[in-house]
């Protein structure tokens, strides 16, 4: 654009003098109808992450001897979120003094998510998925985050082919990778392979095999039995050469470390890139101490200061929900950040292979709560639970 210089600016200063005038003139010319109180941008936005939502449990299924279906409906909104096949929601709820959550993979579709239903598959392992299991009945409520979490297919990232491997309730995010598939939500290849000790423990089974008549390969694989129709003995390379191109496939594995640890100690001869194989994160539990020590936690948040008793096992997390304090949570494996607090004084361990923090959080004081684990008297700064 080119200007032309005015002599002297003179011009500039006669613009300069009916600046006011013109805009009060370009104001008294615009339309009398007042602005929207939302904006459609910000509506969809507020659909698609409203933060933390309010839950009613409508359903429960008992799926094995260990495994329950719990099926919920939104209360704040007339649907949930649509999400990624694989993603997760964390479920928090009261229960006696302590103000519990845990993260739990999604089993439902996301279009089932924009009919206001959410399917999650509980085991009955630990304090709240027990609970939950066991007392939970229809009609409780609790608070559920929006969906989050990196386990789920990416085009650009991955294979057209994937090949799943499932143990126990880590069932649950590949049906919903499974379902998505039959609805055309997700163009790819999908081969399940669903280890369990014995065919009474193998979860959705109806559900997978209704799915297999509409694409999914299902292979499932019993350790403890041998029956027809049913690999026997554990996800191995030679079972997975059986049915997939290993070198062709980009792997997804869900279920106990165990597990983890055998697989990725099969596929470690064929030198796999780090991005063939994903795993999904499980939350950090308690240590396997005896006689674990007591320590006294120090917690602000905002102008409060909790003060709780820590033990040496259990995660600070755990600690102050243990207490009945509210504290931001989302994936409990150090990995979200979520929960990302100020460290203020006291020496603490975080878990093995949990540390997600970036490089700046470590060298200016900065801890993931949900894997760290007191090892004396500890003050932190934790954000409110919003």
């Amino acid at each position: 654009m080119k200007f032309k210089r005015q002599l002297f600016g003179f011009m500039d200063m006669l613009r300069f003098k009916k600046l006011v005038p013109n805009r009060r003139e370009a104001l008294a010319g615009g339309s009398p109808s007042p602005l929207p109180k939302s904006y459609r941008v910000n509506d969809l936005a507020k659909r698609l992450h409203p933060g933390e939502m309010a839950v009613e449990l409508t359903g429960i299924r008992p799926l094995t001897a260990g495994m329950t279906e719990l099926t919920f409906r939104r209360l704040d909104g007339d649907a949930f979120p649509f999400f990624r096949a694989g993603q997760y929601v964390s479920l928090r709820g009261q229960v006696g003094e302590s103000l519990v959550s845990r993260p739990y993979s999604i089993a439902s579709s996301p279009r089932e998510a924009l009919e206001n239903k959410l399917v999650l598959g509980v085991e009955d392992a630990g304090f709240f998925s027990g609970y939950l299991g066991r007392e939970a009945r229809a009609g409780d409520r609790f608070a559920m985050t929006e969906p989050s979490g990196e386990f789920h297919y990416e085009t650009l990232r991955d294979k057209k082919r994937i090949a799943c491997i499932a143990g126990g309730a880590g069932i649950t995010p590949f049906l919903s990778m499974a379902k998505s598939m039959a609805e055309g939500d997700e163009d790819y290849e999908m081969t399940l392979f669903y280890g369990a000790r014995t065919e009474d423990r193998i979860a959705f089974k109806a559900e997978l095999d209704a799915l297999a008549e509409k694409g999914l390969r299902v292979v499932y694989v019993l350790s403890d039995e041998e029956k027809t129709g049913y690999e026997h003995g554990f996800v191995s390379a030679r079972l997975l050469e059986k049915y997939v191109d290993i070198r062709d496939v980009t792997f997804f594995l869900c279920g106990p470390k165990a597990m983890y640890d055998f697989v990725l100690k099969e596929l470690a001869p064929y030198g796999l890139p780090v991005k063939a194989v994903r795993k999904d994160a499980t939350f950090c539990g308690d240590l396997p101490l005896e006689n674990p020590r007591t320590f006294r936690l120090t917690a602000h948040i905002r102008d409060r200061v909790y003060t709780v008793e820590a033990r040496e096992n259990e995660t600070l997390l755990t600690a102050l929900e243990r207490s009945g304090i509210p504290a931001p949570n989302k994936c409990r494996a150090g990995g979200c950040g979520y929960c990302h607090s100020r460290w203020i004084r006291g020496e603490y361990r975080i878990a093995e292979g949990r540390d997600g923090r970036r490089e700046a959080d470590r060298k200016f004081g900065w801890i993931h709560p949900c894997v760290t684990y007191p090892l004396g008297d500890m003050e932190i700064d934790v954000p409110p639970a919003e």
